[in-house]
């Protein structure tokens, strides 16, 4: 089983990415082959500041590493360090359907009404990330519902492509449903938004680079309502900002929602509030200390990051060597 994932670096990491995601990430280090890499070439899709990007990747990498990813276990680099990502989605892009894309959920959201002033990059990055998978013949993927759609396309475009060329060469990728389950973190100041990077309210979220006083008081004016804990789950439907705040807990100390009402039930926020400030305080606070160990040594992370591109440039060679020589390409054997 080989597992392929990437997050774009843009900006800090949020307890909503660690306990949505990269908490997910490092137990399935433990259970499958795995490649993790900072998607740099996906945030061109919308206007980036150059300097701010090359400092965001190795920030991200910093952040990845601290919380857990092991580049001993797993393959971690920079995705613009492999240039066979890009190489074979050009490939792709002639293999992949205009209606297909059309159709992307994705797509229609970031556009919006402006699609006309849109970027190619936005509306083929689904192209890009097909090759992010395929190239590493990945057979599984770990995504949310937000991202089934993406996988479906990856599925078709390797169905067609090993079709049209009568090739066995591309693995239709499956979504990885292990690693344990990913919490649903959302906005503490709207239950109904995703705790968001692109929130302009800092209160929003709590970075992993927030200090333990500054968790304690994003927790502590987090959106609420008055009435007490429930002693039955289905009771929160109806709450949101409630809902969020036992669910950080239970993702947190790694209970059930239904374990976190047990203990709290009839008791109001003023008593919950700081027992699950010292929760998340006591989960962030070991890795932002080493994700300030990291900054002090941009030159290892620098290696780290050289050592994962390496690693995955020798795997994705040989499934780039054989798409070009499917569709009648020539390659240079120094290339």
């Amino acid at each position: 089983m080989r597992v392929v994932s990437g997050i774009q670096p843009t900006g800090d990491l949020h307890l909503g990415n660690l306990l949505g995601a990269i908490l997910r990430w490092v137990r399935m280090q433990d259970e499958a082959e795995c490649l993790y890499f900072l998607a740099d070439l996906h945030a061109l899709t919308v206007d980036v500041d150059p300097v701010q990007l090359r400092a965001s990747v190795r920030e991200m990498a910093a952040a990845l590493i601290a919380s857990g990813i092991d580049p001993k276990k797993s393959i971690v680099f920079a995705h613009s360090a492999v240039p066979a990502h890009a190489e074979l989605a050009w490939i792709l892009g002639c293999t992949a359907r205009m209606g297909w894309l059309n159709r992307m959920t994705q797509w229609k959201d970031k556009a919006g009404k402006n699609r006309e002033g849109s970027s190619l990059g936005l509306f083929a990055y689904p192209v890009l990330q097909a090759a992010d998978i395929l190239l590493y013949r990945a057979t599984h993927v770990p995504v949310g519902d937000d991202q089934k759609q993406h996988i479906e396309l990856s599925r078709d475009i390797a169905i067609k492509f090993n079709t049209d060329f009568d090739v066995d060469l591309f693995v239709p990728p499956e979504p990885y449903i292990g690693g344990g389950s990913a919490a649903r973190i959302m906005s503490l100041r709207d239950g109904n938004a995703k705790m968001s990077k692109s929130d302009p309210s800092d209160m929003s979220r709590i970075n992993l680079t927030d200090n333990d006083e500054l968790i304690t008081q994003k927790i502590r004016k987090a959106k609420t309502d008055a009435e007490p804990l429930p002693d039955d789950s289905t009771l929160l439907d109806s709450r949101p900002e409630a809902r969020n705040l036992v669910g950080i807990y239970a993702a947190v100390t790694d209970e059930s929602v239904e374990q976190v009402l047990t203990r709290f039930a009839g008791q109001g926020f003023g008593a919950f509030k700081p027992a699950l400030a010292d929760a998340v305080v006591a989960l962030v606070a070991p890795l932002r200390t080493r994700l300030e160990e990291f900054r002090r040594d941009p030159a290892m992370l620098d290696k780290l990051l050289a050592d994962g591109a390496g690693k995955a440039a020798a795997l994705a060679a040989p499934t780039l060597a054989r798409t070009y020589d499917a569709v009648g390409l020539s390659r240079s054997r120094n290339a």
